[in-house]
């Protein structure tokens, strides 16, 4: 157990989860009677996520719409000695707690979650497989490992970029450079419904090609907008 004066907080960005966002919130309530906090920091919902939120948070904040300037407000008004960024269909592992205490206790100053996907098919254990694997090669994690760092080095580095896509990878970058995650093994569960509904192989290419314009500087704007364009074809 985390003692309560060495805090987390758990933020999360939602934007029009009412159907799910109480089966979301509803697993973190143990680690608030430990002394987490959790802030949901909400993109201009409008159907009353935010209302269904409020009982099972410490906090509602309203943000612009985009992942980024939403965790970073969330950030803002935060308290913990660690800021964990949870997406909302991201599920902690049970042992979170220990896990964080012992980040907490390291001379770690970031870190992320091993992953795997909910669905139950084989390719799904070998697709998490291969992302836990580039994650430890590069030091890099995406939004979906549940990334969490120390609110000192977050603010110092000035929070997430405003960009509307990749703005982990690019935090991650910076965040490399000051010192090596630290990885922890028990993995989150993320949801697989998009892979199931765009087509698992379909998907893994569409990220890998995203990466790739990335890596080659293309400006997140134009990866967002062909990402929307793939999403809205296939969805």
């Amino acid at each position: 157990m985390i003692p309560s004066a060495v805090p987390v907080s758990i933020i999360m960005p939602v934007l029009n989860e009412a159907a799910c966002l109480q089966d979301y919130l509803s697993p973190l309530q143990a680690l608030r009677t430990q002394g987490w906090e959790l802030i949901v920091t909400d993109g201009g919902s409008d159907d009353g996520s935010v209302q269904l939120a409020q009982p099972l948070c410490d906090r509602v904040v309203s943000a612009p719409r985009g992942r980024a300037r939403q965790m970073n407000a969330g950030a803002a008004v935060a308290s913990g000695e660690v800021l964990l960024f949870l997406h909302a269909d991201t599920q902690l592992p049970d042992s979170a707690s220990a896990a964080m205490q012992a980040f907490i206790h390291s001379a770690a100053i970031w870190g992320r979650f091993d992953v795997r996907l909910s669905g139950q098919r084989p390719l799904f254990r070998v697709i998490a497989w291969f992302i836990n694997q580039r994650s430890r090669l590069t030091a890099v994690a995406t939004g979906d490992q549940a990334l969490f760092v120390r609110r000192s080095t977050f603010v110092e580095l000035g929070g997430f970029a405003d960009i509307p896509l990749m703005e982990d990878v690019e935090l991650c970058k910076r965040l490399r450079a000051l010192g090596c995650p630290f990885c922890v093994r028990s993995p989150v569960v993320t949801d697989s419904r998009r892979w199931e509904r765009m087509g698992a192989w379909r998907t893994i290419l569409l990220m890998w090609r995203l990466r790739w314009r990335y890596w080659r500087g293309e400006s997140p704007a134009a990866l967002a907008q062909a990402y929307r364009t793939y999403v809205r074809r296939h969805d």
